[in-house]
C-alpha cells in the first residue's frame, strides 16, 4: 500500500526551522493555530518526531506539553494524536479501551481486525514497553466468551500466508455447516477460519461460500451471531475484502446522523493518513455517493475541520 497516503515526508525538511516556527506560533499572547496545523499536516510522522527532538534541544521544553497548554478541545486531541508515533498511538488507544470502567469494544475490534500481523506484533511489544503489561492479559481481563477467543486469535498475529488451494472448498463447507445448515451456530468454526486464514484465502472462501449457500458470508454472520462477536467477525470479513472500504464505512458511520463520533473520526484520519487515505477516499466516494471531504465539512468546523481536511488531502466531488 506504499504511497497511498495523503501525508508525505516534506522534501528539504529542516527540523530546527520547523521547531522555531512552532515555538513562535505559541509564544506571547494568542496562538497562531493556522501555522501549527499547516506545518504538522505537511510533515510525515517520522519528521514530526524529529521536530519534537529539535524543539526539546533548542528550547528545553516538551513540544507536546506546549501544544496541549495552547490548544483546546477536539483540535487539541487531533494535533496531539498527530504527534504520537503510529505504533505508540495504537498502543495508547488499546490501553484506553481496556482501562477503567467499561471497555471500548469497538476500538479493540477496529485496531485488531485491521492491522497487519507485523503491526500487531509491534503494538504488543510497544504496549509492554510503555505500560509494563501484557496486552493479551489486559484484553482478556476485560472481555468474555467467543468475543474474547476471537480477539486472542487476532493478537496471535499468525495468519497463514497465501492461499491454501486445497482447503478453500472445505473452509467454505465448514462455515456453511457451522451456521446456515444447522440449528444454532458453531461459533468456534467461524472464529478459527476467520481468525487464522490470510485475506486472499478468505476472499476465495467467501466466493465459494456464496456459491454453496446462496448467501454472502456477512448475511450469515448477521443472522447467526450477535453482539460483540458479530461486530468483530464482520470487521474481519470486511478487512479481508478491503481494508480501505472498511475504514470508509467506519468514517461514514462516525459522521452520519445526529452528533459525530469524533474519537473514531480522529483515530482513523490520523492512523491512515500515511497509509491508504487515497484508497479510503475512493471507496468512500464509491460506497456513499458523496466525498469524504464534503462529509467532513458538513460535520466539523474551525481549525479542527481545517486539519481534518488537510489529512483528507482533497475532494473527490
Amino acid at each position: 500500500m506504499a504511497g497511498r497516503g495523503t501525508v508525505k515526508p516534506q522534501s528539504g525538511f529542516n527540523a530546527n526551522n520547523d521547531a522555531e516556527v512552532l515555538f513562535k506560533a505559541m509564544k506571547g499572547l494568542g496562538t497562531d493555530e493556522a501555522s501549527i496545523l499547516q506545518l504538522l499536516t505537511a510533515r510525515s510522522n517520522a519528521q514530526r518526531q524529529q521536530i519534537k527532538a529539535a524543539y526539546k534541544t533548542l528550547h528545553g521544553k516538551d513540544l507536546v506539553s506546549d501544544l496541549k497548554s495552547e490548544l483546546t478541545g477536539k483540535f487539541e486531541t487531533l494535533i496531539v494524536a498527530l504527534m504520537e508515533p503510529p505504533t505508540l498511538y495504537d498502543a495508547k488507544l488499546l490501553r484506553n479501551a481496556t482501562e477503567g470502567m467499561g471497555t471500548s469494544e469497538h476500538v479493540l475490534i477496529e485496531i485488531l481486525a485491521s492491522r497487519t500481523p507485523s503491526e500487531i506484533q509491534n503494538i504488543i511489544q510497544t504496549y509492554k514497553n510503555e505500560y509494563g503489561h501484557n496486552l493479551e492479559d489486559d484484553v482478556t481481563g476485560d472481555t468474555t466468551g467467543h468475543f474474547k477467543r476471537m480477539l486472542v486469535i487476532l493478537l496471535q498475529a499468525s495468519r497463514q500466508q497465501g492461499v491454501q488451494e486445497g482447503s478453500i472448498q472445505s473452509d467454505a463447507k465448514a462455515l456453511f455447516d457451522a451456521g446456515e445448515k444447522k440449528f444454532g451456530t458453531d461459533e468456534e468454526q467461524f472464529i478459527t477460519i476467520l481468525g487464522n486464514r490470510s485475506a486472499e484465502h478468505l476472499r476465495r472462501v467467501f466466493a465459494e461460500y456464496m456459491k454453496m449457500s446462496g448467501f454472502q458470508i456477512e448475511e450469515s454472520i448477521n443472522r447467526e451471531t450477535s453482539g460483540n462477536l458479530k461486530e468483530v467477525l464482520l470487521a474481519v470479513v470486511k478487512c479481508a475484502r478491503s481494508v480501505p472500504a472498511y475504514f470508509a464505512e467506519c468514517l461514514y458511520k462516525s459522521m452520519k446522523g445526529a452528533g459525530t463520533d469524533d474519537n473514531t473520526l480522529i483515530r482513523i484520519m490520523v492512523s491512515r493518513s500515511e497509509i491508504d487515505m487515497l484508497d479510503i477516499r475512493a471507496e468512500f466516494r464509491r460506497m456513499f455517493a458523496t466525498s469524504l471531504n464534503k462529509m467532513i465539512k458538513g460535520d466539523s468546523s474551525g481549525d479542527y475541520c481545517k486539519t481534518l481536511l488537510l489529512l483528507c488531502g482533497g475532494d473527490d466531488a
